[in-house]
């Protein structure tokens, strides 16, 4: 799709970029990416897709704005207090940049649902809260050769990789299995600093660019970790698969996504 004028100057720091340029520009505005969760995470993630013109955002999310969102989902404002968070994000996604397609998931994703609702995209996203759901993004991503950036936070603290088919392990390479009820704390109850999904959410956004056009390193094979309260970022390097991951692994026995795997 050659860009028009108006494209032109609106993506023109873009453009100015040796590594992103027409071509690059022209990548985003055909792509398309599924946002999975519009909290903390997906906020930042949704504004800066947006604005970097990706083509088409999916937007999954069933939720409803609340109060105690606002410290860090920065799309929502005190108005949307009551409305789904789907559609609160469309209309953000809307105002920000009229050149972006959305598409309204207003689900929760389940076994049987997130086949059909990831395919016709060419990057995901995970930005949800909770274990359940991270796994199920993942085994769903693995098992249909999509790639995929998974980022948590909590406290002051945060971390983020991106799988690529063939490129590297999976989420459940390095986590295994979903952790039982309690047995690891989250964000209503210990808190986190509305900053810090922002850092995070910001990162899965370069993602998800750096994957659509091309250009850089992404974090495959490793995961980056950030320390807000030190302001220090780490890379660990994941080691390679021992061929024992239950949905990657050459014994692999989830072959399928079964609704009980995931409560």
């Amino acid at each position: 799709m050659a860009l028009t004028e108006y494209q032109k100057e609106r993506y023109s720091r873009h453009i100015k970029l040796k590594k992103i340029g027409n071509a690059g520009q022209e990548k985003l505005l055909s792509s398309r990416v599924l946002v999975i969760g519009a909290g903390g995470l997906g906020a930042p993630a949704l504004m800066y897709l947006a604005a970097a013109g990706v083509g088409t955002l999916g937007i999954v999310d069933y939720d409803v704005v609340e109060l105690s969102n606002l410290q860090r989902q920065v799309i929502h404002g005190t108005p949307d207090l009551g409305v789904p968070k789907a559609e609160s994000a469309a209309s953000f996604v809307r105002r920000l940049n009229p050149d972006v397609r959305v598409v309204l998931h207003q689900k929760y994703i389940t076994a049987k649902n997130i086949g059909d609702m990831i395919e016709n995209y060419d990057f995901v996203l995970d930005a949800v809260d909770n274990f359940s759901a991270k796994f199920l993004i993942n085994d769903a991503c693995v098992l249909a050769g999509k790639p995929f950036c998974h980022a948590g936070v909590l406290g002051f603290h945060g971390q983020i990789m991106t799988y690529v088919p063939g490129q590297g392990p999976c989420y459940r390479c390095v986590f295994e299995e979903i952790p039982s009820a309690g047995e690891v704390d989250d964000c209503s109850k210990t808190g986190v600093l509305g900053v810090i999904p922002g850092i995070l959410g910001s990162l899965q956004a370069l993602e998800a660019q750096k994957y659509l056009t091309g250009c850089g390193d992404l974090l495959t094979g490793k995961i980056l970790t950030f320390d807000g309260l030190t302001m220090q970022f780490r890379t660990i390097e994941i080691p390679e698969s021992s061929g024992h991951c239950r949905v990657c692994g050459d014994v692999a026995d989830i072959i399928e996504l079964k609704e009980e795997n995931y409560r």
